[in-house]
């Protein structure tokens, strides 16, 4: 299960619209406490796709670099990451289980119908990789709020 609070939630969901007619994407800072993931920071990146990026995103590995060194700072991990899906549903596809390479991390994605947020889903990356899977998992959204760093 990914807990995370209704602000980082609702930033997602905002990425989301905001990028559209493009995949906006991100990271998400937290913890893992019995075989939950808990999100304590959503990190938004640019998506570094320029051949497709209605379709496809990428994360600057200095961005991921960042990420990695702030979430030991505040002794964190990186617990997963998100993107969005312009008129498709929020379905992992099998360029997202292909580029997928962060086992027993989140993988967040939220369908875009229009220009409007619609049904957003989780997925935890298992397996080895030789033989990865994405498992469907639930999403809790916790009341409290959650800070916010925009990584650019």
């Amino acid at each position: 299960m990914l807990k995370i609070s209704k602000a980082d939630y609702d930033l997602i969901r905002w990425e989301a619209k905001r990028s559209y007619p493009h995949e906006c994407c991100g990271i998400l800072l937290g913890n893992v406490t019995d075989e939950h993931r808990v999100v304590t920071m959503t990190l938004p990146c640019q998506n570094m796709r320029t051949d497709s990026p209605v379709n496809r995103y990428s994360i600057h590995p200095e961005q991921v670099i960042a990420a990695m060194k702030l979430a030991r700072n505040r002794s964190e991990r990186i617990i997963g990451f998100y993107h969005s899906h312009p008129d498709h549903s929020p379905h992992y596809s099998s360029t997202d289980l292909a580029e997928a390479h962060w086992f027993d991390c989140s993988y967040m994605i939220t369908s875009v119908e229009r220009g409007i947020a619609g049904v957003t889903a989780s997925y935890a990356l298992v397996g080895s990789e030789t033989q990865k899977k994405f498992h469907e998992e639930s999403i809790e959204i916790l009341a409290n709020q959650s800070s916010l760093l925009y990584a650019t």
